[in-house]
């Protein structure tokens, strides 16, 4: 899923019924940097993700997949 960290941030933070500004102070994050994180326009560091899931009572998974050029 292209920008997936946005799309869950976002599905998970409606799913618990929370505004940005909850999540926001949840997570101990901007609201406004919640906003741009589900928009696309930000890129979240892996603590603020850790954070944010910590904040939406979810776990927080890293996966590596292979490019398809290297599963040949």
């Amino acid at each position: 899923m292209r920008n997936e960290p946005a799309a869950l941030v976002r599905s998970w933070r409606i799913q618990r019924g929370l505004t940005q500004a909850e999540l926001a102070t949840r997570s101990a994050t901007a609201q406004a940097v919640i906003s741009r994180i589900e928009s696309g326009r930000a890129t979240p560091s892996l603590s603020a993700l850790t954070r944010i899931a910590e904040a939406l009572e979810c776990s927080l998974v890293l996966d590596f997949t292979p490019h398809r050029a290297a599963d040949r």
